[in-house]
């Protein structure tokens, strides 16, 4: 049996996804901020959960259109999804900086990234302060995706959207590896 080591209460698991908010400022301009704290938290109705500093941009969008987009970056895209968590709004137009295309929601007032395969078009459904981070709760109301990274099934196929993740610790960006079982199934060979 392998000893644990506490590491303290650090608080940021092993890794999480990138995922790349879209929001609106009070004047209409588009503003795309790397997330990484962020995830699946109901699915009835569908919702998801990202969080921000006060500090940032993405926060006071969020609260004032009460929206926001996730656009699922590729790995072809890590140094834009990096350059959107480093540069701030208030400074820079990301967009035009990275050369990439924001493409106005037609359910949210929020845009999303045209470039990146997979997008989560989110209404605001409450936040929670939670200490340096706010908590956004969106509710999910259309998925879109690239036909090209559907599989047989039509659902989204992760060896084709190739999505980035972080790990806190190191402060680095992973691939996904290949598929290791199906849910609901590779349990079953127990008991």
């Amino acid at each position: 049996m392998m000893d644990k080591v506490s590491l303290g209460n650090k608080g940021p698991v092993c890794v999480t996804p990138v995922w790349v908010i879209g929001t609106y400022d009070q004047a209409g301009k588009p503003n795309a901020s790397t997330a990484a704290w962020v995830g699946m938290c109901c699915s009835v109705p569908p919702a998801v959960a990202v969080s921000f500093r006060k500090a940032t941009c993405a926060y006071e969008n969020i609260l004032q259109k009460k929206a926001f987009t996730v656009s699922i970056p590729t790995e072809d895209y890590i140094n834009e999804a990096d350059y959107f968590g480093i540069a701030s709004g208030r400074d820079a137009d990301k967009f035009a900086a990275t050369g990439l295309t924001p493409v106005r929601s037609e359910l949210v007032d929020a845009p999303y990234v045209q470039e990146f395969p997979y997008i989560l078009e989110c209404r605001l459904l409450q936040h929670i302060e939670i200490g340096l981070h706010t908590q956004f709760i969106g509710e999910i109301l259309d998925v879109k995706a690239d036909s090209a990274v559907l599989g047989e099934n039509g659902a989204p196929a992760i060896e084709k959207i190739r999505p980035i993740f972080f790990a806190p610790g190191s402060r680095s960006y992973y691939a996904a590896g290949p598929q290791l079982g199906k849910a609901f199934s590779v349990g079953k060979k127990i008991g």
